[in-house]
């Protein structure tokens, strides 16, 4: 049976299809302590075991980091929950994980809360809680939380631009699964040339949601968000090049759009590349 799941990094949705998950060691007890030692690292290295559909590896990782607070962490254990990917669905213990996750400081779940309860995908819509979580992450920087919570209150003290505005609305029609009023409203913002429309279609190729899935198209499309200055699509690419999913190995060039996420401010690449350096 096919499965996906949708991941976010960084600040947006990787999603992430296969048809069943690979095999791959678990960590031992120095590799796990190692993780714990240089948590960015680990969170990466968890992120690769994911799109290697290696979820039991990246629970793992992604425990022992939470278990210490990280946010991201607890985030990302989250979206195993959500999708039941390495074990139970649960949407109940995905939610209670997103909200551990945004109370110790990751503005991706406090953004994926407040797009989330706007729609029924935890139950009966939550504009109230929507709101709260969006305006958790706006305050501590995301950019697409202000966004979304300018619309969501119909706010004038925010300029929302058409462009801001149909990508608020296409991640709504995502997270309630109108997959194919999203891949439209996507397509018409890479075609008006904004890279976020290219980066939220090539999740979507990647995992076949809506589409075909389709690996070449999901790299062309994060390439192209890339090369165009999308740092939230050079990290996605960095990560394919280094783990080969769908792209050739590449460490050199892998480093290269790392460097180039991290030049744009993106977080994940941000602190991935100063983990390196700290090597």
């Amino acid at each position: 049976m096919r499965r996906a799941c949708v991941f976010l990094v960084g600040f947006g949705w990787v999603v992430v299809s296969a048809l069943a998950p690979a095999q791959a060691a678990l960590l031992g007890e120095d590799d796990l302590a190692d993780v714990v030692r240089k948590p960015a690292i680990g969170l990466y290295k968890g992120y690769a075991e994911f799109k290697m559909a290696h979820y039991a590896e990246a629970r793992q990782i992604w425990m022992a980091l939470a278990e210490r607070g990280m946010g991201e962490a607890w985030f990302n254990l989250g979206i195993l929950a959500e999708d039941g990917l390495g074990e139970a669905r649960d949407g109940a213990e995905a939610r209670r994980r997103y909200e551990k996750a945004a109370l110790a400081g990751s503005r991706n779940a406090a953004l994926h809360l407040g797009i989330a309860l706007q729609t029924d995908r935890f139950g009966a819509a939550d504009k109230e809680g929507a709101r709260r979580w969006l305006k958790l992450a706006a305050d501590m920087g995301d950019d697409e939380a202000a966004t979304q919570l300018a619309v969501l209150d119909g706010s004038a003290a925010r300029p929302v631009s058409a462009r801001d505005r149909r990508l608020a609305q296409a991640r709504r029609l995502e997270a309630d699964g109108s997959l194919p009023e999203a891949l439209a409203a996507y397509r018409a913002l890479a075609d008006a040339g904004d890279p976020r429309g290219l980066t939220r279609l090539a999740w979507l190729h990647e995992a076949g949601r809506g589409v075909a899935r389709n690996l070449d198209e999901a790299a062309r499309l994060f390439r192209e968000a890339a090369e165009a200055g999308e740092p939230e699509a050079q990290y996605a690419l960095s990560v394919m090049l280094d783990t080969g999913a769908g792209q050739a190995k590449d460490a050199q060039q892998a480093l290269r759009w790392l460097r180039a996420s991290a030049a744009g401010h993106h977080p994940p690449a941000v602190e991935a590349l100063k983990a390196r350096a700290e090597r």
